[in-house]
């Protein structure tokens, strides 16, 4: 089994990557991994022994974001940002949309926006899924169900208007 730092060597980047996808920030994500692998260092000998660490830290991750928004300290909220549409020569389309779409991931309740990065940015199963959220399969297909009718449903009136 890895060294705690041989494990936050390989996969540190993709600690933070998880992170940033559901806050939205780069810097509270990297906080947030930061205070999560805080905690994981003080019990690595027994998390390596596990079947997976990649999940238990996950669960770290997702649970300090959790945690961040519970902090009376952190209540605002962001405002919604007008976005100037993109001209041809500006950005490319492809582009354009992607950060659309994931405009609209981050509004999203947190256990659908979970489910999302973890299934389709991840590539994660639903067993692996439910085990970082504790939770069932089934309830992550259900997340998952609602996470895209409410997707679809925003993409469809944005592309409308």
């Amino acid at each position: 089994m890895p060294t705690f730092e041989e494990y936050i060597a390989a996969r540190g980047q993709a600690l933070v990557r998880f992170a940033a996808l559901l806050t939205g920030d780069d810097h509270r994500a990297e906080d947030l991994v930061q205070e999560a692998l805080a905690k994981a260092y003080l019990r690595w000998s027994r998390i390596r022994r596990t079947d997976d660490p990649d999940v238990y830290l996950r669960r770290l991750v997702l649970n300090a974001s959790r945690s961040w928004w519970r902090r009376r300290a952190n209540r605002e909220l962001p405002a919604p940002m007008d976005v100037d549409v993109a001209g041809p020569r500006e950005l490319d389309a492809e582009a354009a949309e992607r950060d659309a779409l994931w405009r609209l991931i981050r509004a999203l309740p947190d256990q659908q926006r979970a489910v999302v990065v973890l299934r389709y940015y991840e590539d994660l199963d639903d067993a692996t899924i439910a085990r970082i959220l504790d939770c069932s399969a089934v309830t992550v297909r259900t997340h998952a169900m609602r996470a895209l009718h409410r997707l679809r449903g925003d993409y469809t009136e944005k592309v409308n208007t």
